[in-house]
């Protein structure tokens, strides 16, 4: 090629061709029937008696506190004092009405979540990805469990891609109180705590300590005997719960005794992987690039640490994390875009069969699948980052006098343009002075 060819422009590959057509406007018909099987999928829970039996245990704690009597006398209610105000509302209402509302509600609630997830990357909500979203959570084993069991984590399905939505957008003190909201009810979302750290986001890191402290002291001071919170409800979580729950979590701590590890190693071990997470999210969140993509992914690492090492960590935890990653398939460059990470997912679809471990008290051994294989393609993705990141920059030289491994060309009327003989002149003289290479903004423009 001669000094005054230009360099032949890529075009754009299958995964970036697929994302563009994903986003793409859905037929009619294909909503209609994502929509239709998603709620189908919601009240399926019908066809079992025990149907919102998670969210039966706040009702019953707030109505206790109607009757004069502490909410933590009952060893199931784990909730923050916030909560229990949070289902007063519900108390009005007859066992039955609950029975058949709960179940739709939770579902209406994630289908917000998973709308809220794809507007992070700028997909409408009637796009082919949302139909597939849809789809795919409809058949979600996690999504099942949560609409059965009614379970208040629903409200970390819906804060988790707000508050990310909020920052992507720049509204960090906004961000902060949404997180801060959603810990007041379940402190599921506490990881996110670092997150604000990362970013030196102190404000929105105030609003997230603040207000959930704020509600929980205003909701103390209002309950009776709320000190069983930390002589009985705080003692039995630290525990694990007790044999009753114990088989459902797919914690480290929790799963790894169950295969003969012992019970202070199988810590340490969880210790271990935990930290791991965390600095493969410091790592995510150096790495840079789309800021969507950095902060779900980051996010997601973060819930992923605490996934591992905290007990309980129970199947529809992932509905946290898992829709917000699945929309990112839309951004060049995601995790999501590699085969290797459906991997862990595709045995939690509904009729895809593990044998010896497809019982509910065994299915927690899926489930540490699940979570751990997520944790370890999102850090290998930002290990691979961070390799890119440390050649960025390099100049060297080729049989056409250079060759600039680092974006040195330029943009002359919108079209690509090999830079001028000046500028490779300076390039050169900058990487003389400097031979470990030169920074972005040393680059001629």
């Amino acid at each position: 090629m001669s000094a005054t060819e230009t360099a032949p422009v890529a075009g754009p590959s299958f995964a970036d061709a697929a994302a563009g057509w994903l986003r793409g406007r859905a037929p009619v018909p294909a909503l209609v029937s994502a929509v239709l099987v998603f709620t189908l999928s919601s009240v399926r829970a019908y066809g079992k008696a025990r149907s919102g039996i998670d969210n039966a245990v706040v009702v019953r704690a707030a109505r206790a506190l109607l009757s004069g009597g502490s909410p933590y006398a009952d060893k199931r209610f784990l909730y923050p004092p916030g909560a229990v105000f949070a289902a007063l509302p519900q108390t009005p209402f007859p066992e039955k009405v609950l029975f058949y509302a709960v179940p739709v509600v939770t579902g209406a609630l994630v289908g917000v979540g998973g709308v809220l997830a794809l507007r992070i990357f700028g997909v409408r909500a009637g796009s082919r990805l949302a139909v597939a979203l849809a789809l795919g959570t409809a058949l979600f084993l996690p999504f099942q469990s949560l609409v059965f069991l009614g379970n208040w984590t629903a409200a970390s399905v819906v804060a988790f891609p707000a508050a990310l939505l909020l920052a992507r957008h720049g509204r960090w003190s906004a961000a902060g109180m949404v997180v801060g909201a959603a810990v007041a009810l379940k402190p599921m979302l506490v990881p996110l705590f670092l997150l604000f750290l990362l970013a030196r986001q102190w404000r929105a890191l105030a609003w997230a300590l603040g207000l959930p402290a704020v509600i929980s002291l205003s909701a103390a001071v209002a309950l009776p005997r709320p000190g069983l919170f930390f002589t009985r409800t705080l003692p039995f979580l630290l525990h694990g719960q007790d044999a009753y729950a114990r088989p459902y979590d797919a914690s480290w701590p929790a799963v790894l005794p169950r295969l003969g590890v012992p019970h202070l190693l199988a810590f340490a071990l969880a210790a271990v992987a935990g930290t791991a997470v965390l600095y493969f999210a410091w790592l995510r969140w150096r790495c840079g690039g789309d800021q969507a993509l950095r902060l779900v992914e980051c996010a997601a690492l973060l819930m992923l640490a605490a996934f591992v090492v905290s007990r309980p960590s129970f199947l529809n935890y992932a509905l946290v994390v898992v829709p917000s990653l699945a929309a990112s398939v839309a951004v060049r460059g995601a995790a999501a875009r590699s085969v290797w990470f459906w991997v862990p997912l595709v045995p939690q679809l509904g009729g895809v069969p593990w044998p010896g471990v497809d019982s509910a008290q065994r299915h927690a051994f899926r489930d540490v699948v699940m979570f751990g294989g997520l944790a370890v393609v999102l850090g290998l993705a930002a290990w691979r980052e961070r390799g890119r990141e440390r050649n960025e920059g390099v100049v060297t030289e080729s049989s056409c006098d250079y060759s600039l491994c680092s974006e040195v060309e330029v943009r002359r009327s919108g079209a690509e343009a090999r830079p001028s003989r000046s500028e490779v002149n300076h390039v050169r003289s900058r990487a003389l002075r400097h031979p470990g290479g030169q920074r972005s903004s040393d680059r001629p423009q």
